[in-house]
């Protein structure tokens, strides 16, 4: 996949859907926007119960599913901290969470922009959400001794799953 490129979404929750590259794959990233993992290492490490990305590989590079730790159904030992994580995506849609075009919520939008895709208004809103999110690092460093994993596994798995460095 290179800049230029489009690619084109077919899966069970998007068809239809076509996006064209504008950045390089990591590269590129809006102002303030410094993401400490990428899709891939995300993957290896466990996020979402293994029960995400299971049917829109074909949308992403290969290589991001190598080492990823994946499961047809939700699996919590297979989150990187062994704890549940996840909600349904009603929940997601409840809460607002879901900016279209992105039906499976966040790490979609990552995933995509990540690969190169930019969209003005979507990608400002989704970065300003994560930029937000950095409080619960806050939290675990106000709350735990340094690199005490056991202290509250719960937030460590939500930053990971938001592509912050859990291991704080």
């Amino acid at each position: 996949m290179a800049v230029g490129d489009t690619i084109h979404v077919h899966d069970k929750m998007q068809r239809g859907y076509s996006y064209r590259l504008e950045a390089a794959a990591g590269r590129g990233f809006a102002s303030g926007f410094n993401p400490a993992l990428t899709p891939a290492e995300m993957l290896k490490l466990g996020v979402f119960e293994g029960k995400y990305c299971n049917d829109c590989r074909a949308e992403f590079p290969a290589s991001w599913f190598k080492d990823a730790r994946l499961s047809d159904e939700p699996d919590p030992s297979i989150n990187c901290f062994g704890i549940k994580s996840r909600q349904p995506l009603s929940v997601w849609r409840q809460k607002g969470w879901i900016i279209e075009p992105d039906p499976r919520g966040w790490f979609q939008w990552y995933c995509r922009y990540y690969l190169g895709r930019r969209l003005s208004g979507v990608d400002d809103r989704q970065v300003r959400r994560w930029k937000s999110f950095a409080r619960h690092a806050g939290q675990i460093r106000a709350n735990c001794e340094p690199h005490d994993l056991s202290c509250r596994p719960r937030q460590r798995q939500a930053l990971l799953q938001w592509a912050y460095d859990p291991f704080i």
